[in-house]
């Protein structure tokens, strides 16, 4: 459930809207409820100690703030569009959800619009007589609180809006985001199932009649279901998988459930597990989503670097810098205490589910870089750098990862470049250099 819970309000940051309404009935409330002090100080008798505050004064101040709230609230959708529509076209439109989801951002608009909305309702309020002696101060007081904290939030709002949509600023929130992910997983190498025993094959295909992807998958109801029917299900499409009516998401194994169609009836009916149930607990949809899906960090982050390296932006030092983010992003990924972090317990021991797989995050780091960067020696000359410090820092699996890709950019190279000089510094540079000077005869 806190899996579940985690999914939707992942899902709810990423709309603008969200928190505006959460604001603007916030702003009400507050404009409404400040008649309380009114009930408050004739019960107390503070009547008489309560400051008078004018009803003019009052009315030209929420006059004042709500006139410049919506000049400001809408300043701020258009900025926010703009850094929108800048993001999408310098890095990649992926990142769409990530630059939206802005906390700061957020906040800033909320506050504009919550603040107009204050200023509507208290002033039609005020000029009808809502108000006593003490509710107006009440009102004044919040008044002046709710333009102090809008002061705050512009001068915080102008610094982030200066960089939201800005290349480097969009890299350093996927590379966040995939950080996120990523130690998600690591310490829990099979989202608390048990690991897969046995063929990847056996057992009973579940289909689904979607085209998407999968986002986010419910354990907790496929543990319930196997433990019902005193069954086995081996998940075959993780998150960010594409699925679609010919490929099975999970295997069903063991209990009689040799068609996939039985209906599910409960205890009163027929047991036998009705596949359909099994889909259900895949939420699939047209994105691809960070949470739960560390290759996709990789990817987007291979895309931005691809857009630098087209001839029609001509910015190989973005694809440098995404490289080493790769780097990082790998030594968080094998950083030697990793193994003490991860979960033991296995919570849904009916459920099998793989690890991810080492090299599909290699191949979704720097096999398109390597390919889209082959006549860049300096995009190259930090990939074997990096592949040259990942070999060394890490574990059998990932230097065999880091020499079969050092290998492979350097093909792409020695196919693209012509010039030796270029050639042969790359030659000598990290993995290449080394497996050369070890007279390694698988060198390419």
């Amino acid at each position: 459930m806190l899996d579940k819970l985690e999914f939707i309000l992942n899902r709810i940051r990423e709309r603008l809207w969200v928190k505006p309404l959460i604001v603007c009935l916030l702003s009400i409330a507050a404009a409404l409820a400040s008649r309380a002090a009114d009930s408050f100080g004739a019960e107390m008798g503070l009547e008489q100690w309560t400051p008078e505050v004018s009803k003019e004064s009052l009315v030209e101040l929420l006059k004042i703030c709500a006139a410049s709230m919506l000049v400001i609230a809408t300043l701020a959708v258009a900025s926010m569009v703009s850094a929108y529509a800048s993001a999408a076209s310098t890095a990649t439109p992926r990142t769409f959800a990530l630059v939206i989801a802005d906390d700061v951002s957020q906040n800033a608009l909320s506050t504009f619009i919550g603040a107009f909305i204050f200023s509507i309702v208290a002033l039609v309020a005020l000029m009808n007589g809502y108000y006593g002696n003490s509710g107006r101060f009440v009102l004044c007081a919040i008044t002046l609180a709710i333009l102090a904290l809008v002061i705050v939030t512009f001068v915080r709002w102008v610094d982030r809006i200066a960089r939201l949509g800005r290349l480097g600023a969009v890299i350093e929130k996927v590379e966040t985001a995939t950080a996120h992910s990523l130690k998600r997983r690591r310490s829990q190498p099979t989202m608390r199932c048990a690991a897969i025993s046995g063929s990847s094959d056996d057992g009973q295909p579940v289909f689904t009649q979607q085209v998407g992807y999968v986002q986010h998958i419910e354990y907790d109801k496929l543990q319930a279901r196997a433990k019902k029917h005193d069954i086995h299900i081996r998940v075959a499409a993780l998150p960010g998988a594409f699925v679609c009516p010919g490929a099975p998401i999970a295997f069903i194994l063991g209990g009689d459930n040799d068609n996939p169609d039985n209906k599910d009836q409960g205890d009163g009916g027929d047991t036998k597990l009705n596949a359909k149930t099994v889909e259900e607990a895949f939420v699939i949809g047209r994105n691809r989503l960070f949470d739960e899906d560390p290759c996709f960090g990789f990817t987007v982050l291979s895309e931005i670097a691809i857009r630098g390296l087209s001839p029609a932006v001509n910015d190989p030092g973005t694809a440098r810098d995404i490289v080493g983010a790769m780097g990082r992003l790998f030594v968080l990924w094998m950083e030697p205490d990793a193994k003490k972090t991860v979960e033991d317990s296995c919570e849904f021991d009916r459920v099998q589910v793989p690890e991810l797989s080492l090299w599909d995050m290699f191949d979704d780091a720097f096999t398109a870089i390597a390919r889209e960067g082959a006549d860049a020696p300096m995009v190259h000359l930090r990939l074997q750098e990096t592949l040259y410090a990942l070999a060394h820092f890490a574990d059998g699996a990932m230097r065999d990862m880091a020499v079969k890709h050092s290998r492979l950019a350097l093909a792409r190279v020695e196919q693209r470049l012509t010039l030796e000089d270029d050639l042969e510094v790359i030659r000598k540079t990290g993995l290449c250099g080394e497996l050369s000077s070890e007279g390694d005869d698988r060198r390419p």
